[in-house]
């Protein structure tokens, strides 16, 4: 009798979803992505995508779909792979053109940006951390799901802080991402009162007049509390722990890093996300997967809060958005940057050792806030 109830309550919501004006978005990501090639998401490097985005968004649209029912609406996304930025900005007008009430992407910055600029539309950015989008190219509809590189790299020096390992080695890759990495660290390092005991490069050559710039041995020598790894492509970093001259911990790019999400994170209701996520999609769900399901979850949010409004109405109330994403915490959108705020996990791959904001981190509002950049030193001049 039970389950007789309670499907004739569901079918009684889907009619009621079938009569009211659905919400549509369109997931822009990017045609045949190097980071889904096989061999580079069977070696699972630390903050890597394992994963299509569609994944994590579908599972939040699929688990949002009585809430929709129940305030008369419903929400659907299509998924367009595009192979260059003039594609992407065309698919995004079409979006547009078509009645979507916002997009979703996961592409490289400036694709990102040709998308925000194309329409008038929320954009959702569920894959780029860099912090150039929510700083000096920042728009005013653009929001961030996926953690920037400045809140990672603030989320291990909060760390290294609180366990009072000082001197910090670091050690950079040859690439400019690495380079622009590392100058946030760099950063991060000063601003939480550790001091930088040492700063060399590295590189990963067949050319045997450079092998000493991939030997850990040669690279680790002086004195130091920890290694700071910046390694954006992740082979060398994953053989640098145990493997330096003093007994030291790694962290950045291997060793403890600090991510969105972790599927062994055992607390606030994660294991039943990761659980469902794992079911869906036959995979463990990562950080990219994570802030693709919270950008499902704002969007089913926003459609439940406007249910029939067009996307005026639809875009404000994204922007003012509740969530709860299984961290213990309620997140929302910066006003400054639009980034969503949250907690991140600090993980040595096996399982969640502590969360950031660390203990003792003060703030006069918010401690999420201690996490990348802050209202009095917003850099974003387009809000």
């Amino acid at each position: 009798m039970m389950a007789r109830i309670v499907a004739l309550a569901l079918l009684a919501l889907a009619s009621t979803s079938a009569s009211a004006a659905g919400h549509k978005v369109t997931l822009i990501t990017l045609d045949n992505d190097p980071r889904l090639e096989r061999n580079r998401v069977e070696r699972a490097y630390f903050g890597h995508p394992t994963g299509p985005a569609a994944d994590g968004l579908a599972v939040a649209l699929r688990e949002a779909q009585l809430e929709l029912a129940a305030a008369g609406t419903s929400l659907a996304a299509d998924t367009v792979a595009v192979a260059s930025l003039d594609a992407a900005r065309a698919a995004a007008a079409q979006a547009e053109k078509a009645g979507q009430v916002a997009l979703v992407t996961d592409l490289p910055a400036d694709w990102t940006l040709a998308v925000a600029d194309a329409v008038k539309l929320p954009v959702l950015n569920v894959g780029n951390a860099e912090d150039r989008l929510r700083e000096r190219d920042c728009r005013p509809r653009l929001f961030h799901l996926i953690p920037s590189e400045r809140m990672r790299a603030d989320a291990l020096a909060q760390a290294l802080a609180a366990a009072r390992w000082g001197q910090v080695l670091l050690l950079t890759g040859p690439s400019a991402v690495d380079a622009q990495r590392a100058a946030v660290a760099q950063a991060a390092i000063t601003r939480y009162g550790l001091k930088l005991a040492g700063s060399k490069p590295f590189k990963l050559s067949a050319d045997p007049r450079e092998r000493e710039l991939a030997n850990p041995r040669l690279l680790t020598g002086g004195s130091y509390d920890v290694v700071w790894v910046v390694d954006s492509d992740g082979e060398f970093a994953r053989s640098l722990p145990y493997r330096t001259v003093l007994p030291r911990p790694v962290v950045g790019d291997a060793g403890l890093t600090a991510l969105a999400w972790h599927a062994q994170f055992e607390r606030f209701g994660a294991p039943q996300v990761s659980r469902r996520f794992a079911r869906a999609s036959q995979r463990a769900m990562g950080a990219s997967d994570w802030a693709a399901w919270m950008a499902g979850k704002a969007l089913a949010a926003a459609a439940a809060a406007s249910p029939k409004g067009p996307a005026g109405p639809f875009a404000q109330a994204l922007a003012a958005v509740d969530l709860d994403g299984s961290k213990g915490v309620s997140m929302g959108f910066r006003p400054w940057d639009g980034q969503l705020r949250q907690r991140l996990l600090l993980t040595d791959g096996q399982g969640v050792v502590a969360y950031a904001p660390a203990d003792g981190i003060l703030h006069p509002k918010n401690t999420l806030d201690t996490l990348g950049g802050d209202a009095p030193e917003k850099l974003c001049k387009a809000r």
